[in-house]
């Protein structure tokens, strides 16, 4: 019996990094997994990993979580597949350039909201219901170091995230009363972007690494993933509204993330 046996999960952007190793995870905890992905080859490849790797009882949809009616529609279709609801993770994100503050404009700011904060939203309100008909549920939201530490270039995400904090903590405060807890984790892993940020800056992965008191990068289905399915299970039956940091103790140092070529940024940006 796994930790999560008996259970249905609905992961959003669990085709690739940290939500791939969730997603990998659950299905050996037990779980019943439902992965809603935008990008088709990482449909194809997890659906093979949950499935025929790993024995999993899985589905693999093709969602676009910025919009309503698709995440919405994985809720119900999770539901009507595997008859309920009792886990939602939202790990869906869509990053935007990296450039200045000065430089990001409203439309950058307006997709990284529906790809996080509304999405987030969407998916929570359509899950509610259904959990509530099971007893209660768990929802994990993510959280970012990029929030405490201010990071440069990354101002629509760093807002997003700490709406989605917000977000968290009111529904913990009100669905407490249906037994629905709801949680934020923040991971600093070797997912998608720290993968493209590796290949492209040789020496990035030692150096981010040597930053971390843990002194290693965190692997999404071994370090992250077991926190999720913490927060996922009973083991976490009294914890709601907690923020829990998974990134190997990078938090109390905290990072430096100015770029060393500002001047040059201000140039490019006009």
């Amino acid at each position: 019996m796994g930790l999560l046996e008996g259970k249905v999960a609905l992961i959003t952007g669990g085709g690739g990094g940290i939500g791939r190793g969730i997603a990998r995870r659950f299905v050996r905890e037990g779980a019943t997994v439902v992965v809603a992905e935008y990008n088709e080859d990482y449909c194809a490849t997890i659906r093979s990993e949950l499935i025929d790797e790993l024995g999993g009882r899985a589905e693999v949809l093709k969602v676009d979580v910025r919009i309503k009616d698709q995440i919405q529609g994985a809720v119900e279709k999770t539901v009507e597949l595997f008859g309920g609801l009792d886990i939602l993770i939202n790990n869906a994100f869509t990053l935007s350039p990296k450039v200045l503050l000065e430089q990001k404009t409203d439309e950058m700011l307006d997709a990284t909201l529906h790809s996080g904060l509304w999405a987030g939203w969407w998916a929570m309100q359509a899950a509610r219901p259904h959990m509530v008909a099971r007893g209660g549920g768990s929802i994990v939201n993510f959280y970012s170091i990029d929030v405490e530490t201010g990071a440069w270039l990354n101002s629509d995400y760093s807002i997003t995230k700490s709406a989605l904090r917000g977000l968290t903590r009111s529904a913990a405060h009100e669905w407490g009363r249906f037994n629905i807890r709801v949680n934020l984790l923040s991971p600093a892993a070797m997912g998608t972007v720290f993968q493209k940020m590796a290949a492209d800056s040789p020496g990035f992965a030692e150096r981010v690494a040597a930053m971390k008191p843990l002194q290693r990068n965190g692997d999404p289905e071994e370090d992250i993933a077991p926190v999720a399915v913490f927060l996922a299970s009973d083991m976490s039956r009294f914890v709601t509204g907690e923020l829990i940091n998974v990134d190997g103790g990078l938090h109390m140092p905290g990072y430096q993330s100015r770029p060393p070529n500002v001047a040059e940024m201000e140039q490019q940006g006009g």
